[in-house]
């Protein structure tokens, strides 16, 4: 073999084997995104303890990647992984302000601060889906009270200010955000209305039915 053959063949082995670490960790980043939106339905479902499993398995996941990131930074971090970092922190995030009422922090889950506001302002949209789900059972108050999170969530996102553009995609979340929370608005007004002109309506006839039940609003 020549001197050549032999530099070749070595890049050649060396490529082949970035080539199958990169397959791998496109797979593992397609799992940790899966699962992560999974954990999220869960949370939806009220499943906590399935939960807060599925996550666990995410961390693990992640920790994987992040020590396979020490050899292979250009395979680790070419994207994808960002991608799947923010769902797994919009999981974390949702999951501890249903269950503790707090925001986590980025390093309690050990993700980039970029990736975490990202995930912070998808939580937005699943506060829009609790609401509707809490105006539909006739919990009016619940429903307020998801629209004051996703309310307070949008006014830090927007104080970040500059940082916007050191946050790449921020702003189309933000947008879309904005129109989620003023949809919110829209049908908790509405509700809100309703129940409290059926009260008013019940002072003059008892036997006026409470268990209509309200209107499914679009989500």
């Amino acid at each position: 073999m020549s001197a050549l053959e032999s530099v070749l063949q070595k890049i050649k082995n060396d490529l082949m084997q970035k080539n199958e670490v990169r397959e791998q960790t496109h797979e593992s980043m397609r799992k940790i995104t899966n699962q992560s939106k999974q954990a999220i339905l869960l949370i939806h479902q009220k499943k906590y303890v399935d939960a807060e499993k599925l996550i666990e398995c995410v961390k693990e996941k992640i920790s994987n990647l992040q020590n396979l990131a020490k050899e292979y930074p250009e395979i680790v971090y070419g994207g994808m992984f960002s991608a799947a970092l923010q769902e797994y922190s919009e999981a974390c995030i949702f999951l501890t302000l249903i269950k503790e009422s707090r925001f986590i922090k980025p390093m309690e889950i050990n993700v980039p601060s970029v990736d975490y506001v990202l995930g912070l302002a998808d939580v937005i949209g699943e506060y829009r889906r609790l609401a509707l789900d809490d105006l539909r059972e006739g919990e009016v108050k619940k429903g307020e009270e998801c629209l004051e999170i996703m309310d307070q969530i949008f006014i830090q996102l927007l104080a970040l200010d500059e940082a916007y553009m050191l946050v790449p995609g921020l702003r189309h979340k933000s947008d879309t955000a904005r129109r989620i929370i003023e949809s919110t608005r829209g049908d908790v007004t509405v509700e809100v209305r309703r129940k409290s002109l059926e009260d008013y309506l019940k002072k003059f006839d008892p036997e006026l039915s409470t268990k209509r039940k309200p209107k499914k609003a679009k989500v």
